[in-house]
């Protein structure tokens, strides 16, 4: 056959002789527990040493709450990270941030945020940016960002419905919010014009209007997404899934869209549900600067609006 012809001879040689080498006996290094903790630890000239002892420290110091003490030998640990090391330097960035957000200093935990943001190369730094923005931005009761950090979440990881349920359950809390605070106001200070206070209190309502639509968008999405998964699913993982597809229903109730509402925004949230596209879409691994990801605005938000519920149901619906 042809395809064969191109093949050399060599291929077909038998390998030469190979010399046999025998290893020499190998001791594996015992460690005692928390060995990193003894004040010797640190007499060694070994950078790679020194950065496993300090981080080891800080990460024990984390799981036993005490976070200065968990920040310093972050701190410290960085000093002895090897420039190529960036999964390390990811890892104490992270840790530094959370840290911080325990600590009460929000613009720091933000600042190393924006740090790991520099480095993210792939979705699953962006992933883990994300949520490490939603947990900042929860412990500072900072509602409006924690929604735009889910909101890019789902953008980027469209078909996981957790991120869909977090997103959908942030919006209530706004509402809700808005129940024992007032009306949403606008970023503009209130003027003590009567018309004026009007066109004010009309751009809470609307803006009041848009959160319980993304809303309802969330907890149907989140329904269509587990209803799919579920089908694969078993012990307290499915446990788990009926948990909060019953929690996505009664939220669903409280909200009170008209069954019309309801089928409008189902079909444009399950266009994208099929299975090739939802084994393609977005892989964690996939570069940043490979992937073109929509914002929520462009791929949902848009297509939301112009379905026309917001002005035929948010008018008539009950309040949350």
């Amino acid at each position: 056959m042809e395809i064969f012809a191109t093949f050399d001879d060599s291929v077909f040689l038998e390998a030469k002789d190979r010399v046999a080498v025998t290893l020499s006996s190998y001791n594996a290094k015992v460690c005692e527990p928390q060995w990193f903790c003894d004040k010797t630890a640190l007499n060694t000239d070994d950078p790679l040493e020194k950065q496993k002892i300090y981080k080891f420290r800080g990460d024990l110091a984390v799981r036993q709450g005490q976070h200065q003490d968990a920040l310093d030998a972050y701190s410290s640990c960085q000093e002895w990270i090897a420039g190529n090391n960036l999964t390390i330097r990811r890892d104490v960035l992270e840790g530094m941030a959370r840290c911080c957000t325990k600590l009460g200093q929000r613009d720091r935990a933000l600042g190393f945020a924006d740090l790991l943001s520099k480095e993210a190369s792939n979705l699953c730094h962006m992933t883990s940016l994300l949520l490490l923005k939603v947990s900042i931005y929860q412990h500072f009761s900072d509602i409006e960002s924690k929604m735009s950090a889910l909101q890019q979440l789902c953008s980027i990881l469209p078909f996981n419905p957790w991120h869909w349920y977090n997103l959908g359950q942030t919006c209530l809390e706004l509402l809700e919010n808005s129940r024992t605070t007032g009306p949403f106001e606008s970023s503009e200070e209130q003027s003590d014009g009567g018309a004026e206070d009007k066109r004010g209190e009309a751009a809470a309502e609307l803006n009041e209007n848009r959160i319980w639509l993304k809303a309802c968008s969330c907890f149907i999405r989140t329904r269509l997404l587990l209803r799919i998964l579920r089908q694969q699913q078993s012990s307290f993982v499915l446990q788990r899934t009926e948990s909060t597809l019953q929690a996505s229903d009664q939220a669903l109730q409280r909200l009170s869209p008209r069954e019309t509402t309801l089928q409008a925004l189902t079909e444009v949230l399950s266009e994208d549900l099929i299975p090739e596209k939802m084994r393609e879409d977005c892989q964690d691994g996939d570069s940043l600067a490979s992937v073109r990801v929509q914002s929520f605005k462009e791929r949902w938000w848009n297509r939301i609006l112009l379905t026309g519920v917001l002005e035929a149901d948010a008018p008539q619906r009950r309040a949350c």
